[in-house]
Order: C-alpha cells, then structure tokens, then sequence
C-alpha cells in the first residue's frame, strides 16, 4: 500500500512536471555556472572596483591598514639601484634607472578594493619570477613535455649540464623545490656563491655537496639552470611562452618584460634565444607591474582558471602550493607557503605568495578570497595581512 503511495505521487509530479516544461529549454552547464557567478576583469584598465562594505570588509578598518602599508618603505633596495652590487655582486644584466616606492593592492572576490602608490610602473620583482617560472614548470607537464616531476632531467636534456655524477641525479621537482644540488657554472657564476666581489653579501662558505633532494638551499645559479633546460624543451624564449599562454590570456598589460642576462643567450635549432633568471640577484629578470601580478595572483586563486578557460590546470596549481618532503622550509613548488602558520601567524594556512627582494609580495588567500600585492616594503607582511584579515566581517 505504501508502495502504491509512493508510485502515484511520483507519477503525479512527473507529469506536473512535464506540463510546467516550455516548449523549447536551454540549460547552462554547471561549469559555466560557476565561471558566470565568478567576477574576472577585462583587460588592461577594464577592471571593476568595489567598495569596502560591498565585499564584505570594514572600511574604516581597510583603509587603516594601507595607510599603515604607506609608512613602510624598504630599506633593503635603494631607489636607484645604487646597493645592488654591494647586496649581490658583480652583475650580469641592467637595471632601471630608478624604481616605483612601495605600493600595492589589494583584491576581494576580484575586485579592487584599495589601491596606493604607482602601481602601473613595470619594476624588477626579484624572485617573484620564481613562481612564475615554476608556472612554465606545470604548463610543461600539463602538456606532456615531462611525463613525471620525479624524471631525472637529463633523460630529456642533453647539454652536459647534466652529465655527471652529481647532476644526472637531479629530477625536475628538485629543482622546484630548490634540493637539487645541481654542480656547476651558469653565465659565468658558479653553484656555491664564493667569492665577495661575484657575489657580495649574498657570499657563502664552502660546504660538501649532499645527495640531490636531501638538502635545500636558495640558489639562482641552479633556479636559472631549470630556465635554461625548461627554454630547451619548449625550444622557445620564456617570455614568449608566458606571454601566450598566461599572460595575454588574463588581460595583462604590454609593459612587463622578462630581461635576460648580456651573456644568457643559447642556440637552439639554428636560432640564437635568451635563457632568462628566476630573479634580478644579478641584473635582469622579471620586470612587472603591481597591476600585473595581481592578475596573476588572482589566476592562482581560481585555481589556474580565467573565465571559461582553463590555463594550468588546477592540479598543478595544487602540487605548487603544497609543502613536499621534510627537507627545507614550508615551500611549495617555488611558492612561499603557511602550512604551519608560521610566514604569516595571523593568516590562514591555506595562504600563500610569492616573494622577492625588496620585499615584493604576492599573497593569496584562497579561504577569505584575497589577493594581496605589496611592493618596495619593509619585510612586514603577517603586520598587513592582520591588518586586511581584521576588516573581514564575519
């Protein structure tokens, strides 16, 4: 009897249901759904403000915490460059004349909530670069260049920069990861930093080398080796892939520019190519806008997606932003990570960002929808995030 219930009320809402339908139906696809609920910004300067109240920030509480930022101007980087060599060492590409003071902005579910300083001015952004290098990285295993990150690099790459014993060990997470350990000399610098005038304060005492994948260490001179071997396999410049595949995609502008050191060209089927840095320790590098890298931080926090698109793929953007092994500090995939709340004890742990020099910053907060870029300050990132994170009304 129950049953019987159950099969009439069934049948009955069916057919309720079939003399509610229109003639003709048009249904969205649940992706598309959510790629239309999802504010992105048109290109260039088409990109849409909100107020405070409208995203859900206090806004006497947000513009206290940039006015806070505006006080903060590094200490570390003369405008004009003039400490470079005396930070770094003897260097190998060009600077700018001079560079923006310290600037920012600030983004909820996309849109700009605040903004200061010249944020339109393409700086160096130092090693900042390394994340987006480590964005080539994914796009080429997205593509199946690489098959796996755990392959030894000279299964693909046959220049002797990976012949010997050390260097054939090296695998291509090592070298996100900075273990890798790499040997070697790359544009006239060499693997372990000695020597005050090549490299300044950045100089390091001798040490054995360890095993590949057992030992980190900050080191450009490998993070370049990985450009140079990445330039190989797409046999194509860096900036060239970057700008088609991430950059032009998201609407960035034209200023930015990747600087390749005088002495970092190579030749590849017959034509001479620049292999670029993963920083500006030395002159050159990645060479943005504030504006710029908060497009590309926001791609990051949809999860490698922009509009209905997919760039790199959300698992990639996962693997980079999650803490591999026990060797080294809470690092991604040459991604600055918070897992044990310890860069940034006010944020969540979700949080991340790529950093450079100069103390620039990209952080995303994927929990609270934030984006922040803070440029030229003076090393007090978790003081702004409290800052932000403060006028999040909950």
């Amino acid at each position: 009897m129950i049953r019987k219930y159950f099969l009439l009320l069934l049948l009955g809402l069916s057919q309720l249901s079939c003399q509610q339908q229109p003639t003709q139906t048009h249904t969205t696809p649940a992706s598309q759904q959510l790629t239309a609920a999802v504010y992105y910004p048109g290109e260039g300067d088409d990109w849409e403000r909100r107020t405070p109240e409208q995203v859900g920030l206090d806004a006497a509480k947000l513009e206290e915490a940039v006015a806070w930022a505006k006080t903060q101007e590094t200490q570390q980087m003369a405008k004009d460059f003039a400490t470079q060599e005396d930070i770094f060492g003897k260097m190998l590409g060009p600077l700018p004349a001079d560079r923006a003071s310290t600037n920012g902005i600030i983004l909820k579910d996309g849109y700009i909530v605040a903004e200061w300083g010249d944020t339109e001015q393409p700086d160096p952004t130092y090693s900042v670069a390394k994340s987006f290098l480590s964005t080539i990285l994914g796009l080429t295993l997205d593509r199946g260049m690489i098959n796996d990150l755990q392959d030894p690099v000279v299964k693909y790459i046959k220049d002797g920069g990976y012949d010997s014993e050390q260097n054939r060990k090296v695998t291509w997470e090592h070298h996100a990861r900075q273990t890798s350990e790499w040997e070697g000399e790359l544009w006239d610098k060499k693997h372990d930093f000695v020597g005050a005038a090549e490299y300044g304060r950045g100089e390091r005492k001798p040490r054995e080398l360890q095993e590949p994948g057992t030992f980190y260490e900050y080191n450009d001179v490998r993070i370049n080796r990985l450009a140079l071997s990445l330039l190989r396999l797409w046999e194509k410049p860096l900036p060239e892939v970057l700008e088609d595949e991430i950059m032009d995609p998201i609407g960035a502008s034209d200023s930015w520019e990747w600087v390749p050191y005088r002495n970092s060209n190579v030749v590849i089927n017959g034509k001479e190519m620049p292999s670029v840095s993963g920083g500006t320790r030395w002159g050159g590098g990645l060479w943005i806008s504030t504006r710029d890298e908060a497009r590309f931080g926001y791609l990051f926090l949809r999860n490698g997606r922009w509009k209905d698109k997919q760039l790199v793929s959300e698992a990639w953007v996962q693997e980079a932003t999650t803490k591999r092994g026990l060797v080294g500090p809470d690092y991604g995939y040459l991604w600055w990570l918070n897992t044990g709340g310890e860069a940034w004890p006010g944020a969540p742990t979700t949080s991340y960002a790529a950093l450079g020099a100069g103390q620039n910053t990209i952080w995303v907060d994927p929990e609270h929808d934030i984006v922040v870029v803070w440029r030229w300050h003076d090393g007090k990132q978790d003081e702004l995030i409290k800052r932000v994170l403060a006028a999040v009304i909950r």
